[in-house]
């Protein structure tokens, strides 16, 4: 079975900048369409970008402009650039791939992002 594995979290102070990764734990997998989501204390989880195996991407009107979703799909590997980073960006970040073969949703554990100063 495989799983994904985010990292990349911390805290940042406002205007700041952060890279999360989210890796399959392992080989032989490939995924269709891959995303961020976040989920602040007391909200409901929300998607924050997504991007397709052709790298089509979309993301929510927050985060435009600030954010970047990107993929390596040779290492079944994708970031996400965060810039200009703020306080109303913090959340536990989770990445999710629908893997293609079994059409399969798979989530990982979870980044905590806080931006404070």
């Amino acid at each position: 079975q495989v799983q994904l594995v985010e990292s990349g979290g911390g805290l940042v102070q406002p205007g700041g900048s952060l890279r999360l990764s989210c890796a399959a734990s392992r080989s032989g997998f490939s995924f269709n369409v891959m995303g961020w989501y976040r989920q602040a204390p007391g909200k409901e989880r929300e998607l924050v970008a997504a991007i397709s195996s052709g790298g089509t991407t979309t993301y929510r009107d927050s985060v435009k402009g600030r954010f970047t979703i990107y993929r390596d799909n040779a290492k079944n590997t994708m970031y996400l650039q965060m810039n200009s980073l703020k306080p109303e960006d913090t959340a536990v970040y989770y990445c999710k791939g629908v893997v293609a073969a079994l059409s399969l949703e798979v989530w990982g554990q979870g980044t905590l992002v806080t931006v404070s100063s």
